[in-house]
């Protein structure tokens, strides 16, 4: 039964049956789902331990057989319903969505279209043929690759983006042939109940795609341990992912992780300033500044850093700041440590030589989760925001003299996520993107990512990629066959 909370944001929604009052395995307690915005208690959600992790991989378990046999075109077809079903749940999911996590109506629209757009490039990928010849080394033998499902795949997934994670990861892996299993975070366990709700409509075959809300440590422990979970699939925090990386050996899963990014946004001599500045805004406070892909340090050049600074704040300072029903430009921050974070590191900037264009306090007449978009100049590589990741409305600049300066600073990181670059001189272009470590890199933009492109990083920004024909690919295995007909 829905508790009085839970009620009353079901009347906020067309369809109330997209909160189930429980879940489907052992429940072992509540969990109290909050707005960032109010503080207000939204939901009170059933939470499992061990013991649903493991019912839920038995589930998944039993239903694999089934769903891998399954001709690819029939997956498809059920993909695509899917797809058509979160669409129309367009405004009920962004709805539940900033009820939740709290960004600006606007950005929880898009990333519903998003999250359906993984699930539409899926169901196509699920028809593309799986086996390949080999040009024969021995006589009188045929030899083939065939490509198929890993088996049952589990699916850890961040507060940020809590639709799209889960499409992205659940939709390839569900297109191999491999079933799922999901853990969401606590923060949002909301939104991923209710794409299992669609999912179910859409006539995925009991088992095949399974939620545990919980306590991370428990649930996620158990899948690490279980060998039946032949594949992982996190998106978190570097320090989680080594966690998981450890505790994944002695079952040798295949891995694939995305962790944590410090972007540089990198702006050349010569480059459309006006158009640095609005990319610039868009790479740091998208989502709050909650992004992994979020620029967290502006390396300017010195000839443009007095002007980019000038209009770098004046854009930042028209951004608005409110609830996310209101649709401003930044929703609060998830929670209090998000906040701790973003005064530590200002803080610190401070301390150490930076000076504040913008910003830098909680709006405390919106509520304490609301932080003003700062920007900070001449922030020495020293301060601590210049070497981890923010997570939040703070801007980090910091003028430089030579091209081989800056791509030593940006490359001076252990994330290797994305870096934003501006110029208009093709070769410069070239030579940094070349040079710089990282596994993306945004050229005069800021809007890179969707379903077609691998995304991923290098070094300790993560493992594999996700999206495009290798998310798929990361859900299967290789078989051989050599044949001889005599």
């Amino acid at each position: 039964m829905l508790d009085d909370h839970q009620h009353r944001l079901t009347d906020r929604l067309s369809d109330p049956g997209l909160l189930p009052g429980r879940g489907d395995f052992p429940a072992e307690g509540r969990l109290a789902v909050r707005d960032p915005a109010t503080g207000d208690v939204v939901a009170q959600v059933a939470v499992s331990t061990e013991a649903g992790a493991r019912a839920a991989v038995d589930a998944a378990q039993a239903a694999f057989p089934g769903w891998s046999a399954l001709l690819p075109q029939h997956r498809a077809a059920i993909l695509h319903r899917w797809h058509a079903l979160i669409l129309e749940a367009r405004e009920d999911l962004a709805r539940i969505m900033v009820a939740e996590q709290g960004k600006p109506i606007g950005e929880a629209r898009g990333e519903i279209d998003y999250a359906a757009s993984f699930v539409q490039f899926y169901a196509e990928e699920a028809l593309r043929p799986n086996i390949e010849g080999v040009t024969s080394h021995l006589p009188d033998a045929e030899m083939e690759l065939w490509r198929e499902p890993v088996g049952v795949a589990a699916l850890v997934t961040p507060w940020n983006f809590p639709c799209a994670m889960i499409t992205r990861k659940a939709a390839a892996a569900l297109a191999a042939g491999c079933t799922v299993v999901i853990h969401p975070s606590a923060e949002t366990p909301l939104s991923a109940l209710a794409l299992a709700v669609l999912a179910q409509r859409a006539g995925f075959p009991a088992g095949v795609v399974n939620t545990v809300i919980g306590d991370a440590a428990a649930i996620v422990g158990q899948w690490t341990a279980d060998p039946r979970v032949r594949a992982l699939s996190f998106t978190g925090s570097t320090e989680v992912g080594r966690l998981i990386y450890r505790q994944s050996a002695d079952t040798v899963k295949r891995l694939v992780m995305e962790l944590g990014g410090h972007a540089p946004f990198i702006v050349f001599e010569g480059a459309d300033l006006d158009r640095a500045v609005a990319e610039a805004v868009k790479a740091k406070f998208a989502t709050s500044g909650q992004d992994c892909l979020g620029a967290n340090r502006f390396y300017i050049h010195r000839p443009l850093y007095d002007a980019f600074c000038a209009r770098f704040t004046a854009a930042v300072e028209k951004l608005t700041l409110a609830p996310g029903m209101q649709d401003a430009d930044l929703g609060p921050l998830i929670h209090e440590r998000q906040i701790a974070k973003q005064q530590a590191h200002v803080a610190d900037a401070l301390a150490k030589g930076a000076r504040l264009l913008t910003g830098g306090e909680v709006a405390l007449d919106l509520g304490p989760l609301f932080y003003r978009s700062t920007v900070l100049a001449d922030v020495p590589d020293e301060a601590a925001i210049m070497s981890e990741e923010t997570f939040g409305p703070v801007a980090a600049l910091s003028p430089f003299e030579t091209e081989d300066e800056v791509i030593a600073r940006a490359n001076a990181t252990e994330y290797g996520l994305i870096a934003y670059v501006h110029s208009l001189d093709p070769r410069r272009i070239y030579r940094v993107s070349r040079a710089l470590q990282f596994g993306m890199v945004a050229v005069n933009r800021t809007k890179v990512t969707g379903a077609p492109i691998p995304f991923g990083g290098m070094k300790q920004s993560g493992l594999g990629r996700e999206g495009a024909r290798q998310g798929l690919e990361a859900f299967t295995e290789i078989k051989y066959l050599c044949r001889d007909w005599a």
